[in-house]
C-alpha cells in the first residue's frame, strides 16, 4: 500500500532525525578484516561487489567462508559515519539475490551487447560480455544488466541483477569482457587490473590479489569460458540456507516447543456486531491479543529492538520476555462456518487494512474470515525507527530482526486459529469458522514478507501472494513508495554509487526478514520441519509500487508457472515475455502459478526508476470478481483455475 497517507508521519520523523543530531557515530567494528579495499576497482572501496576478497576462510561455516568487511571499507555518511559491519560479518556469504556491482567508466551497454531487462536470454549466449557462472557446476546464471539511471555519469554503477536467485551456498565467478564505449571502442582493463594480470607485484597484498585474479581467470577458462578481452574477473560466495534461515527457524522451533500441544494464550478484548445496514458484508469484528515468547532485546520487543542472542549464537528469549500481538478478525455474513485466512498488510501499515472494501467483498462473496496482526518491523509503529536507520545503517538489523519476530507473531495467531482450544473455543468465534481450513493471503508488503512467512509456516500449505516480489534492493529504486525515503538517503549518502552499495549491504541482512531469503523453499526443497506449499501469485501489469520484474524473479526462483495467455500481444516490451517461467500446462493446475492482471496501465520503464505514467494498477486485482473467484477456488482446493475465459486476465482500472 502506498505511503502517501502517512507522508506527514514520515516527514515529521525525518525532520527529527536530520535536525536533532541523531546521526550519531557508529560503534567501532569488533572484527578486523583481512582486506580493506579491493584495488581492482578504485571507484569505491567495496567494488566490485559482492566479492570473496571481503570474506575469510571459516571451516565452521556451511560455505567454508565468513564475510569479513572492514569498518574502513563501508560507505560513510555525510557526517563521516561508517556502517559498522559487525552484523554483516556473521554471514557465511552474500545474498542469493545480490546485485553484482562494478564501476566501468565509459561503458555503453547497447554497444557492448549486454543482456537488457527485455532480453534476459542473451545473458546465456556463448559470447555474452558479462558472464556469471557457478564455479561447481559450470552452469551459466541468467541476469539482466543496467546502468544506474539515477546517477551522474561519473558515479554511475554497472548493476547486474540475477533473473532468478543464485543457488544458496554456491560460489560464482564473474567475468566482464569485451566491454565497449558508445563508439564501439573496446574498454581496456584498468591499470591496476592490468598490472595484477600481467605483472609480478612485489607488495604482499597486491601479490595475493594478483594470484586470486589469475586463479579466477584460469578457473573460467577450465569451465570453457573465453577470457579474451577480459576487463575484470572475481568470485563471490552465496550465503547458505542455514545462514539465511537459522535464526527464524530457531525462534519458531523454540517457541512452539515451549507451547507444546496447547493453544497459544489469547484474549478477546472487543467484539463489535454490525447490523446489515451498518455493514452489509461483515457481521462481526473481533479484536484481541495473542501472547508468545519474544526473542528481542527489549521488554515487549518495541520498534528499534533487535535479537537477544544466546551462547549458541542464535536468538534467545531473555529473562522470559514476551510479545503481545494484537489481532483483528472480520467475520463475514453467512450461515456456514467461514474459512480462516491470515492476512498480511501493505507497506508500513496496520492489521486494520482488512477493512478495505475489496477485502470485505472477498470475505462476503467467498465466506472467508480474514484475521490480521501488524507486521512488526515494517508496520506504522515502526516508521520512526525506519527513518532513524537512514541516519545510521549500522542499526539496520533492527528492521529484519523485529520482522522475524513478526513472522512468529503470525505463526502463533495461525495456531490460535487452527487449535480447537484456540479462538474457535471462544464465544465470539464459536461455530463461525472452520479451524481446519487455514490459509494465508498477503498484498504488496504482505506478499513480500508473506513469501518468507509461507516458507516457514507449518499450519497452512496454501498461500496467495497478491502483487508481491522479492528483494527490496531491486524494488526500492523502482517504487513510487520510496519517494518518501529517497530524500533521507540523499541527505545521508548523496553519492549515488554509495547508495547502490548501501542497497547491496542491507539486502544481506534483509534476507533474514523478507521473501528473498526463503523463496527457493516455498514450492520445493522445503525448510526443515516445514511442509511444501502451493502459492498463487497475482501480478499487476505496470505496477507503480512493486516492480513487475521483481515479481517475476520470485516466480522463477520458487519454480512457479505462468498462466497463458498472460498479456495481449504487444503489451510487453520483452523479446520473450515471462522468459524462464514455463507456462501452466492446463486448467485446473495443481501447483504454484503466476497470473498477470492487466488494467491498461503503460508498461514499466526499462530503467531502475519507478513507473509514473498513467494509472497505478497496484490495487486493481482486488476489484476483479474473476481474481477473487480464482483465489477462493485456490484456497478451497489448491488448484489454480482459469477464470478469464481463456483470454488474458483483465482487472478494472482505478478501484
Amino acid at each position: 500500500m502506498r505511503l502517501r497517507s502517512r507522508l506527514l508521519t514520515v516527514a515529521t520523523a525525518a525532520a527529527l532525525v536530520l535536525g536533532s543530531g541523531l546521526l550519531h557515530a557508529a560503534p567501532a567494528a569488533a572484527i578486523p578484516a583481512n582486506h580493506i579495499c579491493d584495488p581492482v576497482d578504485p571507484a569505491a572501496c567495496l567494488l566490485p561487489f559482492p566479492n570473496d576478497w571481503f570474506t575469510r576462510a571459516d571451516a565452521g561455516s556451511p560455505t567454508g567462508r565468513r564475510v569479513d568487511l572492514s569498518i574502513l571499507a563501508t560507505p560513510r555518511s555525510v557526517g563521516l559515519i561508517p556502517i559498522d559491519p559487525a552484523e554483516w560479518n556473521k554471514n557465511d556469504g552474500f545474498s542469493p539475490g545480490q546485485a553484482v556491482l562494478a564501476r566501468v567508466p565509459g561503458i555503453d551497454l547497447r554497444a557492448t551487447g549486454a543482456a537488457p531487462i527485455t532480453d534476459m536470454a542473451r545473458s546465456l549466449a556463448p559470447d555474452a560480455p558479462i558472464v556469471i557462472v557457478d564455479a561447481a557446476t559450470g552452469e551459466r546464471h541468467p541476469y539482466w544488466a543496467e546502468l544506474d539511471a539515477n546517477a551522474p555519469d561519473s558515479r554511475r554503477a554497472l548493476i547486474v541483477r540475477p533473473a532468478r536467485n543464485f543457488a544458496e551456498g554456491h560460489r560464482y565467478l564473474v567475468l566482464l569482457r569485451n566491454l565497449r564505449t558508445a563508439s564501439g571502442a573496446v574498454i581496456p582493463p584498468g591499470a591496476k587490473t592490468a598490472d595484477l594480470l600481467d605483472g609480478e607485484p612485489w607488495y604482499s597484498p597486491d601479490r595475493e590479489r594478483s594470484d586470486r585474479l589469475r586463479r579466477t581467470v584460469s578457473e573460467l577458462q577450465r569451465l570453457g569460458v573465453s577470457t579474451e578481452g577480459v576487463y575484470l574477473a572475481w568470485d563471490f560466495t552465496v550465503a547458505s540456507t542455514r545462514g539465511l534461515t537459522s535464526r527464524m527457524l530457531h525462534i519458531r522451533d523454540d517457541a512452539f516447543a515451549k507451547l507444546g500441544a496447547a493453544a497459544p494464550a489469547f484474549t478477546v478484548t472487543q467484539v463489535t456486531d454490525y447490523t446489515p445496514e451498518q455493514d452489509a458484508r461483515i457481521a462481526r469484528k473481533v479484536r484481541g491479543t495473542v501472547t508468545l515468547p519474544s526473542y528481542l532485546d527489549q521488554p515487549g520487543g518495541p520498534p528499534g529492538s533487535s535479537f537477544s542472542y544466546g551462547s549458541n549464537g542464535l536468538p534467545a528469549q531473555a529473562g522470559g520476555n514476551t510479545q503481545t500481538a494484537g489481532f483483528v478478525c472480520n467475520l463475514p455474513r453467512g450461515t456456514a462456518p467461514a474459512r480462516p485466512a491470515l492476512f498480511g498488510h501493505g507497506l508500513l501499515g496496520t492489521a486494520d487494512q482488512i477493512d478495505a472494501g475489496d477485502l470485505k467483498q472477498a470475505s462476503f462473496e467467498h465466506n472467508i474470515m480474514l484475521c490480521a496482526t501488524d507486521w512488526i518491523g515494517m508496520s506504522s509503529a515502526d516508521v520512526p525507527n525506519v527513518v532513524t536507520v537512514f541516519g545510521d545503517f549500522s542499526r539496520f538489523k533492527t528492521i529484519p530482526d523485529r520482522t522475524q519476530q513478526g513472522f512468529l507473531n503470525f505463526l502463533f495467531l495461525g495456531r490460535a486459529l487452527k487449535h480447537p482450544d484456540g479462538l474457535a473455543s471462544h464465544a465470539a468465534f464459536r461455530g463461525r469458522f472452520d479451524p481446519n481450513g487455514l490459509v494465508y493471503a498477503g498484498a504488496s508488503q504482505g506478499g513480500i514478507l508473506g513469501a518468507a512467512l509461507t516458507g516457514v509456516a507449518q499450519d497452512f500449505t496454501r498461500s496467495a501472494l497478491i502483487v508481491p516480489a522479492i528483494n527490496y534492493s531491486t524494488l526500492l529504486n523502482r517504487s513510487v513508495d520510496f519517494d518518501q525515503f529517497q530524500p533521507l538517503l540523499d541527505a545521508t549518502y548523496p553519492d549515488k554509487l554509495d547508495q547502490q552499495l548501501v542497497f547491496g549491504l542491507i539486502q544481506m541482512l534483509w534476507d533474514r526478514g523478507e521473501g528473498n531469503g526463503y523463496a527457493a523453499h516455498l514450492a520445493s526443497d522445503p525448510l526443515p520441519g516445514t511442509p511444501a506449499k502451493r502459492v498463487l501469485i497475482h501480478e499487476a501489469f505496470g505496477d507503480h509500487q512493486v516492480a513487475n520484474v521483481a515479481t517475476e524473479v520470485l516466480a522463477r526462483t520458487m519454480g512457479a508457472r505462468v498462466r497463458q495467455p498472460a498479456l495481449e500481444p504487444g503489451r510487453s516490451p520483452d523479446v520473450t515475455p515471462f522468459w524462464g517461467i514455463p507456462a501452466v500446462p492446463s486448467s485446473p493446475h495443481a501447483g504454484s502459478a503466476l497470473v498477470m492482471w492487466d488494467s491498461g496501465s503503460p508498461p514499466p520503464p526499462l530503467t531502475n526508476t519507478p513507473p509514473r505514467e498513467g494509472h497505478d494498477p497496484h490495487g486493481d486485482t482486488g476489484g476483479s470478481p474473476e481474481a477473487r473467484a480464482q483465489l477462493a477456488h485456490f484456497f478451497a482446493t489448491g488448484e489454480v483455475i482459469d477464470t478469464c475465459g481463456g483470454a488474458p486476465c483483465k482487472a478494472p482500472s482505478g478501484r
